[in-house]
Formats: C-alpha cells, structure tokens, sequence
C-alpha cells in the first residue's frame, strides 16, 4: 500500500502502520499527483486500486467564508478527485481491470447550514464519481463512492455530533472501503441505514423536511461550533488555503 499525503511525514507514518510506503503528495497539483502515481507504479508495477480521500472542510457562514478558503476547498475536494482519476483510469482500462474509490460524504445528498461550499465540492464529488462509472461501465473498471456521515476525526473537531445526526469512526468508513473492492457497489452510504436518504428526499414534502431538520438542529455548524477546539485544524487549513492562493496567484 502507498499512502500520499500534503504532510509527508504523516504519510510515513500511517504507511508504516499499515505496511507500505509513504509519499508526498498535493492533490491540487496534477504534477504531483503524476509524480506519486510515477513512483507507485515504478515501485509495484501498476495501481490496482486508487482511494481518494483527501479532503478539507470549513465550517461557518457562507458570505464570511474567504475566497481562498472556499478555493482550496474546491481544489482538494474536487480536482483532487479529477487529478487522480485521470491518471490512474487509463492504466486500469488498458488492463481491462482495476477499482477507484471516492471518500465522498453524506454532505454530497443532504445540504447543512454552515458547509456551503463543502456541500457544493461533495455535491461534485457524488456526480463525478456516478459519471465515470457510467462512463467506464464496460471497461472492466468500477468506481465507488464511500459517503460518511460525520466522521469523529480532526475534521469534525468542534462540531457537536450526535443528538439526530449520525457519527461514524475512521475504521466504520475504512471498512467500507475494503467492502467496495468486493462489492463494488457505486454508493455506500455509512452508516449503511442512510441508504435510504435518497427515497427520502423524493418523497417528503419541503415544510416537513424542515420541521425534520429543525427537530435535528441541523444548523450546528453555524450555531453550537466550539471554536477552540477546532482552532488548531482552521488554522492548518486556512494556512493551506493562503499557501495555495499564493502558487496560484
């Protein structure tokens, strides 16, 4: 297994826990994603299976979220996916086999005050991910998207969980990742209950999916953040996001 990460020592580190290698990567940038996926198939030959989980999430007001960050968020989230994608699909397809993973989220189904952008890079996550499987559906290569609810890492740190809104821990979505290689179903919701959020949607009208949501207190992310906690990551990501803007400036 190869592992790529923005932060190269935190790479390290989890390939050493899982038995594999650890590299830099950027997700935003497709010369660095190249350049690992060049590394990974100097070092095994080929990719069989791409997992695509980088990803950033702001939390707060949609008019007070800055530029940069609602970039960055689009770029990690979204290119990210494209980038890996794109190099790793034609590979797979020449073999006639192979899987990609997408760690989409259940913020691609279901639209939360305080994560506009985030919802609107998932929302893109959830179709990029349902069109080139459709897309590929003949070359022998699958395409899943994993859709988390909210996952109890430093991601989430600071949001309150719980009370109506599901929580899931990283080896919940971790083993849904493995299930996909066998299953290779093209969205698995996880919790696997939330499978039915779509029929959901569909069927209840507007003013009771608002009594719903407001029984549920889904504007959290705007209201009950505990900005404290959370200040470690929003200081990490902003500092990704000022850094980004500046080589792309």
């Amino acid at each position: 297994m190869c592992v790529g990460d923005l932060d190269v020592d935190t790479a390290r580190e989890t390939a050493r826990d899982v038995g594999g290698s650890g590299h830099h990567l950027d997700v935003t940038s497709r010369d660095s994603y190249a350049g690992f996926v060049d590394a990974v198939t100097d070092a095994h030959g080929r990719v069989d299976v791409l997992v695509n989980n980088a990803g950033v999430m702001p939390l707060g007001p949609f008019c007070e979220e800055s530029d940069a960050l609602s970039r960055v968020t689009m770029d990690v989230n979204v290119w990210g996916l494209i980038h890996g994608m794109r190099l790793v699909l034609p590979g797979m397809i020449a073999r006639g086999r192979g899987h990609v993973v997408t760690i989409a989220s259940m913020a691609g189904k279901i639209a939360i005050p305080g994560m506009a952008v985030y919802n609107a890079s998932k929302f893109a996550a959830v179709g990029l991910t349902a069109a080139v499987r459709r897309e590929y559906a003949d070359s022998g290569v699958s395409v899943s998207a994993v859709l988390p609810a909210a996952v109890r890492t430093e991601l989430a740190s600071g949001a309150p969980l719980g009370r109506g809104l599901a929580a899931v821990d990283p080896e919940d979505v971790a083993a849904a990742v493995v299930g996909s290689v066998r299953t290779r179903r093209a969205e698995i919701p996880v919790p696997g209950y939330l499978r039915g959020w779509d029929l959901i949607a569909a069927i209840t009208p507007e003013p009771v999916m608002r009594l719903l949501r407001d029984a549920v207190q889904d504007r959290r992310a705007l209201t009950g953040l505990d900005r404290a906690a959370r200040a470690a990551y929003e200081e990490r990501v902003a500092g990704q996001a000022r850094a980004h803007d500046e080589e792309h400036a």
